[in-house]
């Protein structure tokens, strides 16, 4: 089990109290040895009258407990009823146990926040995982629809390692197969056209886009016209290599503009290389294991009957491990399909250590996520796993309308565009403000806007106002109150947050108390969008009680008659800015001081 950071936050205390009197249980009523408590969890409710946080400790102990589950819910409530850090325990339904805590609870989670810093939450001592995203062909530049699978890619890689895991953040290149060897003859038309020549319109099959004339330039440079003089066979590797070393180059920047840095960029084509080929290896592997054999596919349901090849291929036994058919992995011409590639690649990252994979893909290929796990399964012998996230479409609007494709690109709106003209800021968070399988509207007119119906804005604002509130504090009351954070943080541990009694104050206590057991839950889900929606949450009950303060004076942050309690008070804006920080930090994206 991973280990949290110097102490435990509120819910993971509150979690080993509901361990320990489940297990001083088991000991009085001699409960089977063994019994995996690690089932048992304490959340939020989903109905916040019914208290500040609900187990299933009675549900999921059933059963090894012989019991019923509302008879072992009433055991359990009757020893944590015992417990000073528990106000009230209320058995409902068939056994779910209801808590409430004791005002002091929400005080002490506030100097846990205060104390933690910028550790509030993280935890240590996780697995080893390999985060692959973006994997754009290196076809051309990103598009807005590449940006949403790169942002979000990026976010779960900072999520799990907040979350304690040790995490390689990897770029797959597709640098093999038939759409590199189109990228190059593109390139050398445009090689042709930087030689003077004119190329007139591109021919259909090609890639129209302006983005390939630099690359023509730059053939033409370095090897003038004697090009021109090969066949195709000839030039091709020569121009193909260039053209991808200069696609990644350019799709390496556009990442760098969202702040995007990968630690590994694996080539598709290192897999087939003369002496090393890995593809033929795990085919190798595979048969040896009884995985592969000759046989015939049924025709594609669906599909067209003259679409379909009726003849003996390699078949991977895809259905022996979850998938519904098997699969080929050589085509009628002898070259490996995708798919034969892809077993070697995922077989090669179990190899340098990763039994936890996790993909990002774009959401045309949702029918692949079968057969790659099974794939996964069977070439790390069940040992290791895969999850494929889907990242669905981005619909890129202009107050309302649908934005026109760039001249660039020939055909869709490039990452860049997008970056430059809304901000790295707006694109992250914006990109992560909606569950990563649902479509995504995009508005740029929206993003700019300074409203709480602009979420990125309003999370920004939430961090900035916090700041303005310390000036303002410094300015009347406490003119010692240190600009420095870390100093900051030290004087204000020291103020008397047990005063903090007021519903909305103690609201916005238990809405920081939960931070760390939304991050566990976002991390186990890999979910990051989970992060926004909290920030955005937390913003708005920290805007809503400074507004408050406005008609009712007795809830300013900053009481000047009572330094006791806007040293509180301060104490409580402060933990708001650090789990502010904090999110907006996992996401990608700034916390200013100051919004201009």
């Amino acid at each position: 089990m991973p280990d949290t950071s110097s102490s435990l936050h509120l819910f993971a205390d509150v979690l080993a109290r509901v361990h320990a009197a489940c297990r001083t249980l088991a000991a009085e009523a001699s409960w089977p040895e063994g019994i995996d408590f690690s089932r048992v969890v304490v959340e939020p409710p989903r109905d916040a009258t019914h208290g500040d946080m609900a187990t299933n400790a009675a549900m999921v102990l059933a059963k090894e407990a012989k019991a019923k589950p509302r008879d072992l819910a009433e055991q359990i409530a009757e020893r944590l009823r015992t417990d000073a850090l528990i106000a009230k325990v209320d058995v409902a339904g068939p056994g779910f146990i209801n808590l409430t805590l004791k005002p002091a609870a929400w005080a002490e989670a506030l100097r846990t926040v205060l104390r933690e810093g910028a550790d509030y939450g993280r935890v240590r001592g996780g697995s080893k995982v390999n985060v692959e995203y973006v994997s754009a062909n290196p076809t051309g530049p990103m598009h807005v629809g590449h940006c949403r699978g790169a942002v979000f890619g990026d976010a779960l890689a900072s999520l799990l390692q907040f979350g304690g895991h040790d995490v390689t953040r990897e770029y797959y290149i597709n640098d093999a197969g038939a759409q590199v060897d189109v990228l190059a003859r593109s390139a050398f038309l445009r090689y042709r056209e930087a030689l003077g020549e004119d190329i007139g319109a591109i021919p259909e099959g090609l890639y129209p886009g302006d983005y390939l004339k630099p690359v023509g330039t730059a053939l033409a440079k370095e090897h003038g016209d004697k090009l021109l003089a090969m066949s195709e066979a000839q030039w091709l590797p020569t121009v193909r290599a260039k053209a991808i070393a200069m696609m990644m180059d350019e799709i390496k920047d556009d990442l760098a503009a969202l702040n995007i840095r990968h630690d590994v960029f694996f080539s598709e084509r290192s897999l087939i290389e003369t002496g090393n080929n890995k593809v033929a290896e795990t085919i190798d592997f595979l048969k040896a294991k009884g995985d592969i054999y000759e046989g015939r596919l049924p025709p594609p349901k669906g599909a067209p009957v003259e679409d379909w090849e009726d003849r003996e291929q390699l078949l991977f036994r895809a259905t022996a491990y979850g998938d519904d058919v098997d699969r080929p992995l050589i085509k009628s011409d002898n070259s490996y399909t995708y798919f034969a590639s892809d077993i070697a690649y995922h077989k090669n990252k179990f190899d340098r250590g990763f039994a936890e994979m996790i993909d990002v893909w774009g959401a045309d290929h949702g029918g692949y996520i079968k057969r790659m796990q099974a794939a996964v399964k069977a070439t790390t012998s069940g040992k290791g796993s895969l999850d494929v996230k889907i990242v669905q479409l981005v619909k890129l609007l202009r107050n309302g309308e649908p934005v026109k494709m760039s001249k660039r690109s020939g055909d869709f709106v490039t990452l860049r565009e997008v970056v430059d003209e809304v901000g790295q800021d707006a694109v992250r968070f914006m990109m992560l403000y909606r569950k990563n399988d649902a479509v995504l509207d995009f508005d740029l007119a929206k993003v700019m806007e300074q409203s709480r119906d602009n979420p990125v804005f309003y999370v920004q604002y939430g961090h900035a106002r916090g700041h303005s509130i310390f000036r303002n504090a410094r300015a009347e009351v406490f003119p010692e109150l240190p600009d420095d954070s870390d100093k900051r943080i030290a004087w204000l541990s020291e103020s008397a947050v047990e005063r903090l009694s007021d519903p909305v104050e103690l609201d916005l206590l238990k809405r920081l108390a939960i931070y760390p057991r939304m991050l566990e839950a976002a991390a186990a889900a890999h979910e990051p969008h989970r992060i926004a929606f909290y920030l955005y949450d937390l913003a708005s009950e920290f805007h809503a009680l400074w507004t408050k303060g406005r008609d009712l004076p007795y809830l300013r942050f900053i009481i000047n008659n009572d330094a006791d309690l806007t040293k509180a008070r301060l104490a409580m804006v402060q933990g708001v800015v650090s789990v502010l920080a904090s999110g907006l930090a996992i996401l990608g994206v700034h916390a200013p001081d100051e919004m201009r």
